[in-house]
């Protein structure tokens, strides 16, 4: 299920590696012993939209907006109600309006397009390794990764590949900080095959590593 959650709009320039202020809000708003936090993210939210940028960060405007997505219908029901309570977020900007989207049906083949950007990550011998579109263990890494998800909600796997779509005319990676963490990310659109429930469920949770603090979101 998904969130479409609109805002107002900000009163100072904020800076462009916002993530940790909105993934402060969904966990405020999951509740403060929220069980979610530090488990293995069966929810996933999109990068802020239709917001004015400028050289020194972004604003949010009356009507920018992002996308927040669970399997779990609970923690929704949980999220709406605090959001209805505590509707204020970071840099004077507030939730104006929220919008409820059911999951739809889907075939077992389809192809998405990126709400936020995928991270695929590894640590290997402790070093820590990020895979891109162009690394062929990137695909098995998000499939894997769908699977382990996947086992915790008791879906059914068979057929599951998820990969990205190498036909597209402009994939890209970014480095994008989180904490002073760097993370090299995908922008390439991504191809899953599967039951449909596996397919809807993706939709919902999210693809690669640390969906629960703003990436491998879905449109």
């Amino acid at each position: 299920m998904r969130l479409h959650i609109k805002t107002s709009k900000s009163n100072q320039e904020i800076d462009f590696n916002y993530q940790p202020l909105l993934a402060g809000c969904i966990h405020k708003w999951l509740g403060v012993n929220n069980l979610e936090h530090g488990k293995m993210s069966l929810y996933s939210f999109s990068w802020l939209q239709n917001i004015d940028t400028s050289k020194k960060g972004i604003k949010l405007k009356n009507g920018s907006y992002f996308t927040l997505n669970f399997y779990d219908i609970q923690l929704v029901k949980t999220v709406v109600k605090n959001i209805l309570e505590k509707p204020e977020m970071f840099a004077g900007s507030r939730v104006l309006d929220i919008r409820i989207e059911f999951t739809p049906q889907f075939s077992e083949k389809e192809h998405f397009f990126l709400a936020s950007p995928v991270l695929v990550k590894r640590y290997n011998e402790d070093k820590e390794t990020h895979y891109t579109y162009l690394d062929d263990e990137a695909n098995n890494f998000m499939t894997e990764t769908l699977k382990a998800k996947a086992k915790i909600a008791g879906l059914n796997t068979e057929k599951l590949k998820v990969y990205f779509d190498r036909s597209y005319h402009s994939p890209k990676t970014k480095i994008i900080s989180y904490k002073g963490i760097q993370n090299k990310v995908n922008i390439c659109p991504v191809i899953i095959e599967g039951l449909p429930e596996m397919i809807a469920f993706a939709w919902d949770v999210g693809l690669g590593n640390s969906t629960g603090i703003g990436f491998g979101a879905l449109k």
